[in-house]
Parts: structure tokens; C-alpha cells; sequence
């Protein structure tokens, strides 16, 4: 019997891969994940057979490790496990005798503490998904329209224009919508928590024609501040 770990890794910096994460690294023998998130864990797995693979081979690794028996296998996910990854540990789950879901750091939290930004008070939205993306979209419109702050992972998809729904398509499909994008506040992270991390800081207009990797979280700052001493 196999037994699969799933695991969060932390957005992209080994120093937020937890204590657990790396007690359970030491148990496991085989390891399946993309490169970047691979990346983020290779020190801790250098006596490890491991498979990289992409969203296209991702299939063939599974049902191949499958096939052989008594792996104990480490699949990372970069960020928390729980978000935005439901997809593929839905299928390791339909794969795999058994399946341990190990929580991590997303970079949705990262970004909204480097924009101070409570996620108590915030909308979380990931458009990283393959399939229909407009009911998120729609999601979107209603927490800006209810004042909330909104923490937003957006969707490379540039092969496919149509699916690409990155920050500039994000500033002119609010434009398109009737909001004010000269108004709105909001930051961008690239590469978050690594040495490559960069920022923006400004509008949502100012958003039209700028390019961000694939590696990108958005925050639309509505927040205010609202501390225990102002109130009764």
C-alpha cells in the first residue's frame, strides 16, 4: 500500500517550510512536484528519488508511482495545500490508497501582512483553477462593491488568451464593470518571501499593460483602521 503526504512548502522561501513539513520529508522515499516547488525543499531532499514533473506529465507520475507498492510519497504543493490546489489533491485522493494533508504557508497571507491588510476582514479569491473562472469574477465585483479588502491569486494562462486573467485584464475588467480604478488601491508581490520578491504599490488603473510572472499575489487595500481604543 502507498501512503501519500501532501504537503504545503511555504510560498517560496525554505525558511517558511515548517518543522512538520520536515519530519514528514525525512519519512517519505519518493517525491512528485514541479520544479519551482522542488526547489524550495532540496536541501531536505537530496536522498530522495525524485519525479518532476509539469501539468501535462503530472498524470503519467502518479498512476506510474501508483503502480509500484509501499512508496511513502511526498507531494508539495508551494503555499498552503488547502488553497488553490483542490484539483490535484482531488485526484491524488482518487488515486492513492491514502492520502495526508499537511497545511503551509500560502502567500496570500504573506502578501496581506506585508500590505497590513486583515484576512479576518478580506475576501480570498484564487483564479488559479483550469475550469470556469467568471462566478470568481463575479466574486470579486461583490466584495469590492461591499468594501472588503480582497487577497486574489490571479490566472497565467498566456497560450490561451481568453483564460488569461492576469492584473492587467483584472484592472480593465473592473474599468469595464463601472468601478473607478484610479481610486482603488492595491499591491502586487512577485516572487514572494524570496531573494527575487518584488512589489508594487498604486492603483488599479495603473495596473493596464504592466506584465507579472505567473508567480504573482494581488491585494485590493479597502481596509481602515479600526482598533480596540475606538471603540465603546
Amino acid at each position: 500500500m502507498n501512503k501519500v503526504f501532501a504537503v504545503g512548502v511555504g510560498p517560496g522561501s525554505p525558511k517558511y517550510v515548517t518543522d512538520i513539513v520536515k519530519d514528514v520529508i525525512s519519512q517519505c522515499d519518493v517525491v512528485i512536484g514541479y520544479g519551482y516547488t522542488i526547489k524550495t525543499i532540496e536541501e531536505y531532499v537530496k536522498d530522495k528519488k525524485i519525479l518532476e514533473v509539469t501539468m501535462q506529465n503530472q498524470e503519467e507520475a502518479y498512476q506510474e508511482i501508483a503502480k509500484e507498492d509501499n512508496h511513502t510519497i511526498l507531494v508539495p504543493f508551494t503555499g498552503d495545500v488547502n488553497f488553490s490546489e483542490s484539483e490535484v489533491v482531488d485526484r491524488l485522493i482518487e488515486i492513492y490508497d491514502e492520502v495526508e494533508i499537511i497545511p503551509g504557508i500560502s502567500s496570500t497571507q504573506v502578501a496581506a501582512s506585508r500590505a497590513k491588510v486583515p484576512t479576518d476582514k478580506s475576501k480570498v479569491i484564487t483564479m488559479h483553477i483550469s475550469t470556469s473562472i467568471e462566478e470568481k469574477k463575479l466574486e470579486l465585483q461583490k466584495a469590492l462593491i461591499d468594501g472588503l479588502s480582497v487577497i486574489l491569486v490571479p490566472r497565467p494562462w498566456p497560450k490561451v488568451p481568453e483564460k488569461h486573467f492576469m492584473q492587467s485584464e483584472i484592472a480593465k475588467y473592473l474599468k469595464q464593470n463601472g468601478f473607478d480604478t484610479s481610486k482603488m488601491k492595491v499591491h502586487v508581490y512577485e516572487s514572494i518571501t524570496t531573494e527575487n520578491e518584488t512589489s508594487f504599490e498604486g492603483t488599479v488603473e495603473q495596473l493596464e499593460g504592466k506584465e507579472f510572472s505567473d508567480l504573482s499575489v494581488m491585494v485590493f487595500n479597502q481596509a481602515t483602521l479600526e482598533s480596540y481604543i475606538n471603540f465603546d
